[in-house]
């Protein structure tokens, strides 16, 4: 008789769940161990609770890390279509949004964890949660996983799907680095992606909480590293939105490497430059007795106008607007379509929605997600260096990774 797999899955976030699905539908005996009190807490917060399922508009340009093309066997293995037809076996109806965003009919990202964890139970995976785990050692037998009370688990294959840095406060603190390096894997540096950016402007306690639609680039020196456009929101610390949060994995890893870095925004990218100007001009010449600063109302937001006169070098705002040099239209223009502002950080781990950085991925293979240095030890999810754009690739990533590296867990012969 066949002694039945036990596969140790370390992490109950999105890979870890489905890690263990495909473990267990492959004849495994599965044990998850989560460090909270409770699995998929991050599942819960992702498309702002709608769960962000996947995109169809898949494809590897719309993700990052130092071996890229490593992910482009393990999207293809479980893709879109499967992961699709996946969640609708288990009863999730979805619906595509804008730009390929797939979400649930429900619009509830409980939803889907409801569903995961019914599974789970038909499939008798145990949760073992309030599980932190400090060890992992490979023994003659298969592996040794102690916890930080004590009790030790053995399995004969484990899956590390701990999740990187970013929000800790969601159960992913960067204790699997530490796991992985213990079992001779090495780690890319990571730092936040996802995240918003802390600027140098003395002017953004006045615009905390104004909102435009406009394009934002990354500019280091003359070049643009990367573009984005839709809503940008000002904050008490910088500038968000989710232009910003795409811009933001080539801002934070320039800053890394100690690059002077600055965004530009173009609050009127419908507007050439010179159409710009002649709006301006019109706007001007309409009631020239008016003064400035009033003659922006219905243009910009309110709380806008002072900062952008201030911006563009204009320092009487209460001039009339027939008085305005052309020198100084053209400054105006500068600052609606070129406003360059210094970027000197971004938002802590905190505030990431993913990590960039992780698990060095040609000590993975990329057939299995199985460890080249150590028979029997998998990786699934965030922990690897790979991470993806915003609009459900991240998601994408962790449902992949995960199902394959639970598929080979329960069935790869061991090394």
């Amino acid at each position: 008789m066949i002694k039945q797999v036990h596969v140790l899955v370390i992490g109950g976030g999105a890979a870890g769940l489905t890690a263990a699905i495909a473990a267990a539908r492959n004849g495994a005996k599965v044990t998850i161990l989560e460090r909270l009190d409770r699995v998929g807490k991050k599942i819960l917060a992702t498309g702002n609770g709608r769960c962000n399922l996947t995109n169809m508009n898949m494809d590897l340009s719309f993700f990052h890390g130092k071996n890229v093309k490593f992910a482009q066997g393990i999207l293809k293995s479980f893709d879109v279509e499967q992961t699709l037809n996946f969640f609708e076996y288990l009863g999730i109806a979805w619906k595509v949004e804008e730009g390929g965003k797939v979400f649930p009919m429900s619009d509830q990202a409980s939803s889907v964890l409801d569903v995961l964890r019914y599974e789970l139970q038909q499939l008798k995976v145990e949760e073992c949660c309030n599980a932190e785990v400090t060890t992992v050692q490979r023994t003659h037998q298969g592996f040794k996983v102690g916890l930080k009370d004590n009790r030790v688990i053995n399995g004969d294959r484990v899956i590390l799907a701990t999740g990187g840095k970013a929000s800790p406060q969601l159960g992913s603190d960067g204790e699997g680095y530490l796991l992985a390096k213990a079992l001779g894997h090495h780690l890319i540096d990571v730092f936040p992606a996802l995240v918003q950016l802390k600027l140098n402007a003395p002017f953004l306690k006045a615009v905390k909480g104004v909102k435009f639609i406009g394009e934002a680039s990354i500019i280091m020196g003359e070049q643009t590293l990367r573009k984005e456009s839709g809503e940008i929101l000002f904050t008490d610390y910088g500038i968000s939105g989710p232009p910003i949060l795409q811009l933001s994995r080539t801002a934070a890893e320039a800053l890394k490497n100690k690059e002077k870095i600055h965004i530009v925004l173009d609050m009127f990218p419908q507007l050439q430059k010179q159409e710009a100007m002649e709006l301006l001009q019109i706007r001007l010449a309409y009631q020239p007795e008016k003064k400035l600063d009033f003659g922006f109302i219905g243009l910009l937001n309110k709380r806008l106008i002072p900062v952008v006169l201030r911006e563009a070098g204009v320092k009487d705002l209460q001039k009339e607007c027939g008085k305005v040099s052309q020198d100084e239209i053209k400054s105006i223009v500068k600052v609606f379509k070129q406003w360059k502002l210094g970027v000197t950080d971004t938002q802590s781990w905190k505030n990431a929605q993913t990590t960039a950085g992780g698990i060095d991925v040609t000590e993975i293979d990329g057939k299995s997600m199985q460890s080249k240095r150590v028979p029997g030890l998998y990786f699934a999810g965030e922990l690897v260096d790979i991470d993806g754009d915003c609009g459900g690739f991240n998601l994408q990533w962790a449902w992949s990774s995960g199902y394959i590296a639970g598929e080979h867990a329960a069935l790869d012969t061991r090394e």
